[in-house]
């Protein structure tokens, strides 16, 4: 396998401090059957998890995925897009000869190569490159000793050739991958830092879901940017929950991002339980604290329902009793003891 070449070549050094760990990272994708609804070449390019800038064999040309990658200067396009096209050149060549180690002659295959740095927010800085075939990691670039280390029998080939004092291609990759690669984060970052920097307050929603005698308590933490959070569950105010299950950080349309947290507890009575945030959009950290809503009834509970039950339909038997008796009293005349009562007023006269 040939080398794959970095696909950032020029070069520019910008001066700036940081207080947020930063990214960037490019994802070489090359397949084995063109129409198979892929591009046969393809590279994707990202500063943290916002994609900034593709080229594939289909469109031949390199292009700005973000608005803020339009300040760079016209030659940035024309230079990546020379790249793209020779990546695509070796990226043929790769897949080709990859198929061949694995004694491979036709069908669809596909190689890839993440390659990338990243500046913590120590000022600590760090470079990989792994390269993956049919979606299997094939070999992979230790940054210790900048050789290559097989993780497939048949990358030994490759490996033992780029490792080779003649090839070295681990070492002149190093110079990419501590220099060249963060000076570049360091000016996009420079240039998006309005977009990479900002900063949303996450929401949190906490519930609960009944599983017998446990409860799986629920976690859900939106709309926070950027995307590193940290999130965990909490008993009685300690870090005594080290269950989870924590779903990815993903993407919102919008641009901020979201994350579930899950821990299966069983309550007893006087714990409480609550999910703590920490994330850099706010001055100190969100505890909220989940409050059960018992779908279940004591018996005790049932027995003074019905008593309460029973003195209401009680109570109210005697109110309307005492009612209907009352109105009775009100009703009723007494029977006459002359003929004179039959020439009162209330009965009719004689015809």
């Amino acid at each position: 396998m040939r080398k794959m070449y970095p696909l950032i070549v020029l070069l520019l050094y910008v001066s700036v401090v940081y207080s947020d760990s930063h990214s960037l990272r490019y994802y070489d994708t090359g397949v084995s059957a063109p129409g198979s609804g892929l591009p046969e070449f393809s590279f994707v390019g990202y500063v943290d998890d916002r994609e900034i800038v593709n080229y594939n064999s289909d469109s031949g040309r390199c292009r700005s995925k973000v608005q803020w990658m339009k300040k760079v200067d016209e030659g940035y396009w024309e230079g990546n897009t020379q790249n793209g096209k020779q990546g695509e050149a070796v990226s043929k060549h790769n897949v080709r000869t990859v198929m061949s180690r694995f004694n491979q002659s036709g069908g669809f295959h596909i190689v890839q190569v993440m390659y990338g740095c990243e500046r913590r927010d120590d000022g600590s800085i760090t470079g990989y490159e792994q390269h993956g075939y049919d979606g299997r990691e094939f070999m992979a670039l230790d940054t210790q000793t900048w050789t290559y280390v097989p993780t497939m029998a048949q990358a030994q080939i490759t490996t033992q050739r780029w490792n080779s004092p003649e090839e070295q291609v681990g070492e002149r990759n190093k110079n990419y991958l501590e220099n060249i690669c963060i000076e570049w984060l360091q000016k996009y970052v420079e240039n998006g830092k309005e977009d990479l920097e900002r900063r949303v307050r996450p929401q949190v929603k906490v519930s609960g879901q009944e599983k017998g005698d446990t409860m799986k308590l629920h976690c859900q933490v939106y709309g926070f940017h950027p995307r590193a959070v940290d999130v965990k569950w909490m008993k009685n105010g300690e870090d005594e929950v080290h269950l989870y299950e924590t779903s990815p950080v993903l993407p919102n349309p919008d641009g901020t991002y979201q994350i579930r947290v899950s821990a299966e507890v069983t309550p007893k009575e006087g714990d409480s339980y609550s999910c703590n945030v920490d994330h850099s959009s706010l001055e100190q950290e969100l505890n909220i604290v989940w409050e059960p809503k018992s779908s279940r009834v004591s018996p005790t509970a049932v027995v003074i329902a019905v008593v309460i039950a029973v003195a209401v339909v009680t109570l109210l038997a005697v109110v309307i009793g005492v009612f209907v008796y009352k109105k009775k009293q009100r009703d009723y005349k007494p029977a006459g003891t002359s003929d004179a009562s039959s020439n009162s007023s209330n009965y009719p006269a004689k015809a």
